[in-house]
């Protein structure tokens, strides 16, 4: 029995992962109150485990729990005395699973993901709130994921998140894809929530795994919905390359046990070809005639990933300069830990060293289990295996998930000798 209810509930749990997003955005079309449409999908998601231990899983689990949320909101709002015309409309939505998203008239798009996206960026929020608030009605993911994924504390980010729900409130800011006039002061802000959602499915901020692929799916999903509404929007193209290079790899990344594969010895017969083909296709294709954007130029560097056909061959040079406009264009910690990776290459690891510590010294990565890591391999292929075991230590205790521990793990026990 105890095993019966354990597979249950890691479908539950892998159906969280997929299905949260577009029932909170269908919940929220449907009833315009964001804190109900959350508080009735996880009120499915937990009357699922004993129900579907009792009757067995549903043919279609997604449809189920879109019906019992929805459900849950029709008897709330029945509840509330002032709340007579939302109940008429929610009771006029079939409670089924909704079919896939289709063009609108007028070439908008009919997807409440993509909705509740452009409505979380709504430029009277402020950037960071949008790109939280939709990570958490989208992505379904925890408040202390996301305060990780912006290096700032759990309480600061769940009033954060609390705050842009009553902006949005307040201010009536209206749930829909805005008209094209509108789109480009929205695009920064949906942009970089398209490119967190990806990260975290790409590595996992916390959690048992360290890839989400249903995120990454779900982001490349809507990436490619974002290229048709603004055809030809250069930054646009250059995160969907971008994502489609950095995914291509996916099966390569980990090993059996889930553990993380270096770049550098990953068997790159098990890189998706025809990803990569179409990422380098579109990053070709971008227009010219203007500065590459931060997604571009990231691009670039996958796609001098992508083109080697052994490590050897990898354009580490070009890396370290493309590292280094980007770091001129959108200055941040983490672009500088990764030129450090770079340079370590290019120039040997005493030059990815002296970047590396002077991040430690200015404490912005406080906490980011990347750069204690990147230094510990750093020192070790410096042969100072002591510092190198330190920094691993270091690494171990703030990693965030279990596969990631595991891997610095090993990397320790490598250096460490035994006493004779």
């Amino acid at each position: 029995m105890a095993d019966a209810s354990g597979h249950v509930e890691a479908i539950v749990e892998a159906v969280f992962r997929e299905e949260w997003g577009r029932i909170v955005a269908s919940l929220i079309a449907m009833t315009g109150d964001w804190d109900l449409a959350e508080e009735c999908a996880q009120d499915a998601f937990a009357r699922a485990l004993p129900v579907w231990n009792r009757d067995g899983v549903p043919t279609r689990p997604g449809a189920w729990l879109t019906t019992a949320a929805r459900n849950r909101a029709v008897d709330v709002l029945r509840r509330r005395a002032n709340e007579t015309v939302k109940l008429q409309q929610a009771l006029l939505l079939s409670p089924a699973e909704e079919p896939p998203s289709a063009p609108e008239a007028g070439g908008g798009i009919a997807d409440d993901r993509l909705r509740l996206i452009f409505t979380c960026c709504h430029p009277a929020l402020p950037l960071e709130a949008r790109v939280a608030l939709t990570l958490r009605t989208l992505a379904g993911l925890t408040t202390a994921e996301i305060a990780r994924a912006f290096l700032v504390s759990e309480p600061a980010m769940a009033q954060r998140l609390v705050r842009a729900k009553r902006k949005i409130h307040k201010a009536r800011i209206p749930y829909r894809v805005p008209p094209a006039s509108l789109l480009p002061e929205r695009l920064t802000g949906v942009l970089a929530v398209l490119y967190l959602l990806f990260n975290e499915g790409y590595t996992a901020s916390g959690g048992p795994d360290l890839v989400r692929p249903e995120l990454s799916a779900e982001a490349i999903r809507l990436t490619r919905l974002l290229t048709a509404l603004m055809p030809g929007e250069p930054e646009t193209m250059g995160l969907l390359a971008l994502m489609l290079l950095q995914d291509s790899r996916r099966a390569a990344r980990t090993d059996d046990s889930g553990a993380p594969v270096p770049l550098a010895e990953q068997d790159r017969d098990r890189w998706n070809r025809a990803a990569i083909e179409e990422g380098l296709r579109i990053l070709a294709s971008i227009p010219g005639g203007e500065q590459p954007g931060p997604y571009r130029i990231q691009a670039q560097i996958a796609a001098c990933h992508a083109r080697a056909a052994e490590p050897e061959d990898t354009e580490w040079a070009a890396i370290v300069r493309l590292y280094a406009e980007l770091a001129a264009l959108a200055p941040s910690p983490v672009v500088e830990l990764n030129r450090a990776v770079a340079a370590g290459m290019a120039d040997g690891p005493a030059a990815g060293l002296a970047i590396a510590d002077d991040l430690a010294a200015g404490g912005q990565l406080a906490g980011y289990h990347l750069l204690p890591a990147v230094r510990a391999d750093l020192l070790r292929r410096l042969d100072r295996p002591a510092e190198a075991a330190q920094a691993y230590r270091a690494a171990i205790d703030q990693a965030g998930t279990e596969p990631e521990r595991h891997y610095l793990k090993r990397r320790l026990a490598e250096i460490i000798k035994p006493i004779p």
